[in-house]
């Protein structure tokens, strides 16, 4: 790209030159050497920045290079700090610019590797650079996390129900977002708060929750079965009787503490950012842990880990036929959001956001309540909702054949009750069928999924279409990868006919801590692809051994990332990040590394575990490593009613 290029495309009204040839010089900026010297309390090395752009506050600093290395960081570096010295400008982008190819490097108020912009990989225009400083938030993990209880606990005192607080907690802060649009907010400071503060102290009681309805009824305008959403999330919070009983006061200190303790410390133009708004809101359903123990909230890690063992990106239509509160499906769309930026100018990437947002999000959920969390959940993030549909899986095979998906990600229920599934699945349940929970403790939802791939796939070949090769992801108990029951057998057994199981991960003992106690495993799908090639012979499936994702248990937190030390001496490097590169490295080369991994190939009468196949390494075996098996195992019999506690 060369410079006329890129004056054209940042923008040649922005194009402040100093000097000829389009240049700017410090030297001239400052009045002579000998003062920029002095402003800059040092000699300088280099003084001709190739070219700069100004509008406003907000200034554009180019160096263009052949081929761009390291040395050049150093120079565009002085350039950034001549700038500071000699104009007093605090708004910087910076940017090395190849002139024999198209690659820049970015980087935002400083250049450091805390200050690169790494999703800045095509350059754009000076609009969408001066966008950067608009509402400046910093992303804050354990921070969020934090006031997320306090936030907790506040509700408590006001006497919002454990039940309602997390769909309170997403649509207040939908209201949030709105008053922050209507305030034209760029920055989440104390003046900001005080102007929220006197608009609120204007409001009375029915003003504010009106204003809260408004905003939802917005938001939701163009959404698939508006009317329903509405009534649900009305029904669920703005009219539930501790909800109208708050004062003024009351819910000023709740939005204060949403804006000031938790929304400023969330970048959500960020991709790390979006992942925090998600912890965030699901957090409340820890808090919920007291109403029932067999919930089995996917933690936000895991939903990650899912998506890039699945290889989301943005050309991939994503669907979760059970979503909950939608968390697979936002951390789908964040991913592919994000993969947007990748190559393309601003506004290339809001064309394919948009179309993400309609075409490639599709959810179903049978509760009406976790179906009012999956729609806040997905405005929150920026909307996705219109494809999510209230109603059971089984009563929606249309819908799912129409999505045509490329990945499914799914968390089932284990114990859904029998009622709940066609009769063409339970014909060899026999008492099972009448009783309490679902003997083959989710298998059948993944089974009818398969099957509604297949009869999608007939209906494309007999159109003269391609068929698709689908991949599913999904988190079952343990007892689906051992296979204790003949009808837990047989569902693998169907699974296999047209299926390819292609790795199952065993994940920590207490994942869905502090929610559901049941130990689950990933299992990792090709539907379309029978297990048993064309010449009779089995392909092979990948056991990882992932009972460690360095993540620990903290009061009042749940279960917690840890970091470790960088070369600084601070707590910045998260181990869940190394051993998620690890997991996927492993499955990608399928390794089998001794107390880690095993590759095996395997029929419905086996076990899908690493434990049954992977080696020992004995040289890390410690005396802990051993009790915690055999109070594992004990954990086990007593669970499956083998040996009774005295």
């Amino acid at each position: 790209m060369d410079r006329f290029s890129i004056i054209s495309c940042v923008g040649s009204e922005c194009h402040v030159p100093n000097i000829e040839d389009g240049e700017y010089s410090y030297v001239v900026a400052a009045g002579s050497k000998e003062k920029l010297e002095k402003l800059l309390g040092r000699p300088y090395k280099h003084f001709k920045l190739d070219i700069r752009f100004k509008k406003e506050e907000v200034v554009v600093l180019v160096e263009t290079k052949q081929k761009f290395t390291k040395k050049d960081e150093d120079q565009l570096r002085e350039y950034l700090e001549e700038e500071i010295a000699v104009n007093k400008t605090k708004k910087i982008v910076c940017i090395l610019a190849n002139t024999n190819d198209d690659k820049i490097k970015v980087w935002k108020s400083a250049m450091d590797d805390e200050h690169l912009l790494k999703e800045e990989t095509v350059l754009d225009t000076f609009d969408h650079y001066a966008s950067l400083f608009q509402l400046n938030k910093q992303n804050d993990r354990e921070k969020v996390l934090k006031n997320t209880y306090a936030l907790n606990e506040l509700l408590h005192k006001k006497d919002i129900a454990e039940t309602l607080r997390s769909q309170f907690v997403g649509t207040v802060l939908l209201y949030v977002k709105d008053l922050l649009k209507k305030f034209v907010a760029t920055k989440i400071d104390e003046a900001l708060r005080k102007q929220v503060e006197n608009y609120l102290n204007l409001s009375s009681e029915k003003e504010i929750i009106a204003g809260i309805e408004n905003t939802l009824t917005n938001l939701l305008d163009g959404s698939d079965n508006k009317s329903k959403k509405i009534e649900l999330l009305q029904n669920s919070v703005l009219k539930d009787q501790k909800v109208r009983a708050l004062k003024q006061k009351d819910w000023v200190e709740i939005i204060d503490t949403i804006l000031m303790d938790i929304y400023k410390y969330i970048d959500v133009n960020s991709s790390e950012g979006q992942d925090i708004l998600n912890l965030f809101f699901i957090a409340f359903n820890k808090y919920t842990g007291k109403a029932d123990k067999n919930q089995a909230f996917t933690p936000d890690h895991i939903t990650e880990f899912m998506c890039r063992l699945t290889e989301v990106d943005h050309t991939k239509v994503v669907l979760d036929a059970t979503c909950g509160s939608a968390s697979f499906l936002v951390q789908a769309m964040v991913k592919e959001l994000a993969d947007c930026r990748k190559g393309h100018t601003e506004e290339e990437t809001k064309k394919l956001q948009q179309k993400v947002k309609k075409e490639n999000i599709y959810g179903i959920e049978v509760e009406e309540k976790a179906f009012g969390l999956s729609v806040t959940n997905m405005l929150i993030h920026g909307d996705g909702n219109s494809n999510i549909k209230l109603g059971s899986c089984f009563d929606h095979k249309d819908f799912i054949k129409k999505a045509k998906p490329d990945i499914i990600l799914m968390n089932p229920p284990y114990n859904a009750k029998p009622i709940s599934i066609p009769n063409s699945y339970k014909k060899e349940w026999g008492k099972a069928k009448d009783g309490k929970e679902d003997p083959t403790k989710g298998l059948v939802f993944i089974h009818y999924i398969s099957d509604v791939i297949k009869e999608m796939n007939s209906e494309l070949a007999k159109n003269g279409k391609s068929t698709k090769q689908v991949k599913l992801a999904v988190l079952l108990p343990l007892a689906c990868a051992i296979g204790s029951s003949s009808l837990i057998t047989e569902e693998k057994r169907a699974l296999l006919e047209d299926n390819t199981l292609d790795a199952v991960f065993s994940l920590p003992a207490e994942i869905f801590y502090p929610g559901s106690s049941v130990c689950a495993c990933c299992m990792l799908f090709t539907l379309g692809q029978p297990h048993v090639k064309s010449d009779g012979t089995t392909r092979s499936t990948f056991f990882g051994y992932c009972k460690d994702d360095g993540f620990t248990k903290k009061k009042n937190l749940g279960r917690v990332e840890q970091f470790t030390k960088d070369d600084k001496g601070n707590f910045t490097i998260s181990k869940w990040k190394k051993i998620e590169t690890e997991w996927l490295d492993l499955f990608e080369r399928k390794a089998a590394v001794d107390g880690k991994s095993a590759v095996e190939k395997v029929t419905a009468d086996d076990e899908w575990l690493c434990e049954a196949y992977m080696k020992t390494d004995y040289t890390k075996l410690t005396e802990a490593d051993f009790q915690r098996t055999i109070n594992n195992y004990l954990s086990f019999l007593v669970k499956e009613g083998k040996i009774y506690e005295a």
